[in-house]
């Protein structure tokens, strides 16, 4: 089956873009405690995406730091998505900053590729917001072309089907967005999409299992998951109508959440799942709004009612949503291959009914990440060992808990862990700062523990022990060194001590 030929607009950096964040300022925008955007002037010092805020303050300790605000951002982005409907009205929103089209029928329209893309990038400058456009056979692929056009001088390109294969195969691993998948493809020598496409899928499959194979797919120029057929004129979709019409956002977005379930059910019983699904909201006065959301995580229920929420205050804020909603609709607008979850035995409920509905309302009313759930994970640390998951969520942790970790933090677990390390101070019996050496070694035995304003005499310790992560990526490479230590309050407490300087990581009570 041919790729869709797909125009995709890009506005870089578009959470601080939203956020009215000077581009000369070093900041970030934090998601799921990692950064998820950053300014020109935070990537000038190393920070980046996917890095810990601790270590991008590492590189920038002046780092200005934002919280994701994806409804904010969703307004704001409103903007641009008008601008391209003007041209196309078919958009379909990946995220905030990134939109897709299909190309086909507007370069037709208009006159070839060049001309609408052209068209789209003149009317986005108009407003002073800074874009590419790419085009190629995907969503992928067009996304990638899009990046490469921020390099060029006129923001545009454009990758002819019959290039898409040379021009994929010389980009790193690193595009896929899977950085555990793509940490292991380095080390194995598997560095750009040419090689990996090289490799055979059965093998691909077997070794990496369904992420290797999603990755595998992108790097030959196809969809994520391949495409399920389905019998022409088959209805999936699930529409509600409000009697009496209803003015605020909240009862819309939870009956959103139904109607995704019912959606969701309708897709099971067929063996089917949703990437894509289309908004469809009517008023009283006539007006009928509708506008695709894609997601290849799959898009679940929860996910579906936070797009709602997303989208109808982006209407009502740009004033194109006047009236009182009198009907919603969700329709699975691309359908693929469900592979299914498994069950509990015995029949058994996961969750609580009571608490589900409960979180379920707190999380339409609050947002997608404003209820979460604590899933054990990988990693050394106490603070990587646990990761907060967005309630109904089923995303893995990047780092699986089953696997090996040397050098993890013994048991018993400590009871607490704050969210970032507390800077502290370690001295010896002369009020000298405690050093350890690249050798490990200590400058002196501690025997005082300073905590802000506190300070606590250490009746016993141990350590060091040496940590060095990640020793082959200059960007993430880690060394420090841990300490326990009690003191004469009864606690006990976890230290780190990297660069020079102390922090408390754990506290045992």
């Amino acid at each position: 089956m041919d790729q869709q030929r797909t125009l995709v607009v890009w506005c870089p950096d578009w959470p601080l873009t939203a956020a009215g964040t000077d581009p000369a300022i070093p900041a970030v925008v934090l998601s799921s405690a990692r950064v998820s955007a950053c300014t020109p002037a935070a990537r000038a010092t190393g920070v980046r995406r996917g890095q810990r805020l601790r270590d991008a303050q590492r590189f920038c300790p002046e780092l200005t730091v934002l919280e994701a605000d994806p409804e904010g951002e969703t307004r704001a982005f409103e903007q641009v998505v008008a601008l391209v409907e003007e041209v196309c009205p078919r958009v379909e929103m990946i995220r905030p900053g990134l939109l897709a089209i299909p190309a086909r029928g507007p370069s037709r329209y208009y006159g070839g590729e060049e001309s609408v893309a052209t068209l789209i990038r003149d009317a986005v400058l108009s407003r002073d917001f800074i874009c590419a456009v790419g085009v190629a056979d995907g969503v992928f692929a067009a996304n990638l072309a899009a990046r490469a056009a921020l390099d060029d001088t006129d923001g545009l390109c454009l990758i002819p089907s019959s290039g898409t294969a040379e021009f994929l195969a010389r980009h790193p691993v690193s595009v896929l967005d899977l950085p555990d998948l793509t940490d292991v493809l380095v080390r194995l020598g598997i560095r750009t999409l040419g090689r990996l496409v090289e490799l055979p899928l059965r093998d691909v499959l077997a070794r990496f299992g369904a992420e290797g194979a999603t990755a595998h797919r992108l790097a030959s120029g196809l969809e994520a998951r391949p495409p399920a057929t389905r019998p022409p004129g088959e209805d999936l979709s699930a529409h509600l109508e409000f009697e009496p019409p209803i003015e605020q956002s909240e009862p819309a977005v939870f009956a959103a959440k139904s109607l995704a379930d019912l959606m969701h059910a309708k897709l099971g019983e067929r063996g089917l799942a949703c990437v894509r699904v289309e908004v469809e909201a009517s008023t009283t006065d006539g007006q009928s709004l509708a506008r695709l959301w894609r997601h290849d995580g799959l898009l679940s229920s929860l996910a579906v009612a936070e797009r709602v929420r997303w989208q109808l205050d982006a209407w009502r804020t740009a004033g194109r949503l006047t009236g009182s909603l009198a009907r919603l609709a969700l329709t699975p607008d691309q359908v693929v291959i469900d592979t299914g979850r498994q069950l509990p035995l015995w029949g058994q409920a996961e969750n609580d009914e009571h608490v589900s509905r409960a979180a379920t309302r707190i999380q339409v009313m609050l947002g997608h990440t404003a209820v979460t759930r604590p899933r054990l994970a990988g990693g050394r640390g106490p603070a990587e060992q646990v990761v907060r998951v967005p309630w109904g969520d089923t995303t893995a942790p990047a780092l699986p808990a089953e696997h090996p970790w040397p050098g993890r933090v013994p048991r018993p677990a400590p009871s607490i862990v704050p969210a970032e390390p507390r800077s502290a101070r370690i001295l010896d019996t002369t009020g000298e700062p405690v050093t350890v050496s690249g050798r490990s070694v200590v400058s002196a035995p501690p025997t005082q523990l300073v905590v802000g304003r506190e300070t606590f005499t250490i009746t016993a310790w141990t350590g060091p022990w040496p940590i060095r992560e990640y020793w082959w990526d200059r960007r993430r490479s880690r060394r420090c060194a841990r300490f326990q230590v009690t003191t004469d309050d009864g606690r006990a407490w976890l230290l780190t001590v990297e660069n020079g300087q102390w922090a408390v990581e754990a506290i045992y009570t």
